[in-house]
């Protein structure tokens, strides 16, 4: 797949933002941001699903006017029946398209085209096979995974017609659990969290005893502290065979960082001036590209940039 035309995508949603807050956001998106596709829905906890899902219609409708494709994504964690019928209803329309971040979904997207969401864990081209004959037509991938096994990847599964995504910006999904995290720290349980996630709509920032930050919670979520920046690594994902880049929605200026992700794709800036550019955003937090070196997520190494 490669020289495939490079896509800008934007991943759902994960933090439980104020109902109007949500749908402006994604209006914005569809008539400033240079994003190809985006992608909608809950992942993180059913019980938050309710506030949007009046909404979901009137804003796929303005992103697909806008001429943006919308993908609606499932539940990353089932536990529950509710949590079953919300997937089995996200999979059920013949029409649209599905991103599968349970393996629970996949039932229901057997042999329709679909997205497979970077909770699935695919980390080899057999598992890539595998789900493509299931008719998974894109993939992305999880984030821990370093660049040599990205452009494995994409090497030895060229002749399967699929496409590779991959997180560019934004704190990183590390893992899901039963317990609500957000509930706890407020004394609450989960049944009884009455929202508590909505305070913080970036995620709430632990630290250490030593009082360092940490990491971040989302409710059932765990999430890194720092925010991953790929912004230099573009051109060498693009070489590899990569063609879509994922930026996770965040309180800060969405529309801006995807006009600098689109500017590098189309050579109009490079990587270093981009660079500039999202450091003078302040985002709130360190960047961070670890993983991609094979290191600990957390690091920052310096990309080689020509």
């Amino acid at each position: 797949m490669r020289g495939k035309v490079a896509e800008i995508t934007l991943g759902p949603v994960l933090f439980n933002w104020n109902p109007d807050r949500w749908r402006d956001f994604y209006f914005r998106i569809a008539d400033e941001a240079p994003v190809a596709t985006v992608y909608l829905g809950e992942v993180i906890c059913s019980k938050r699903g309710p506030f949007f899902e009046p909404l979901l219609e009137t804003v796929a409708e303005r992103l697909t006017a806008a001429g943006k494709t919308v993908v609606f994504s499932t539940l990353a964690q089932v536990m529950l029946k509710h949590d079953r019928r919300m997937v089995e209803s996200v999979c059920a329309s013949g029409e649209s398209l599905v991103e599968v971040n349970d393996g629970s979904a996949l039932l229901y997207m057997r042999g329709r085209p679909h997205h497979v969401g970077p909770y699935i864990n695919v980390y080899n081209e057999r598992t890539v096979a595998f789900l493509a004959r299931g008719g998974a037509r894109n993939f992305c991938l999880p984030v821990e995974i370093p660049a040599a096994v990205l452009g494995a990847l994409c090497a030895n599964t060229d002749s399967l017609g699929v496409t590779f995504e991959v997180q560019v910006f934004g704190r990183v999904p590390l893992a899901l659990s039963a317990r609500c995290y957000h509930a706890r720290a407020h004394s609450r349980t989960k049944d009884s969290c009455q929202f508590v996630c909505e305070n913080d709509p970036d995620g709430l920032e632990l630290r250490t005893l030593d009082d360092g930050p940490f990491l971040a919670i989302n409710g059932i979520q765990t999430l890194s502290h720092d925010y991953l920046n790929l912004i230099s690594e573009l051109s060498e994902l693009e070489a590899m065979g990569i063609s879509r880049f994922r930026l996770a929605p965040h309180t800060c200026d969405m529309v801006a960082i995807a006009s600098i992700f689109r500017a590098v794709l189309d050579r109009h800036i490079d990587a270093r001036e981009a660079a500039v550019r999202l450091d003078a955003m302040q985002v709130g937090a360190p960047f961070s590209n670890g993983f991609y070196y094979g290191k600990a997520g957390g690091s920052w190494t310096e990309a080689a940039i020509d």
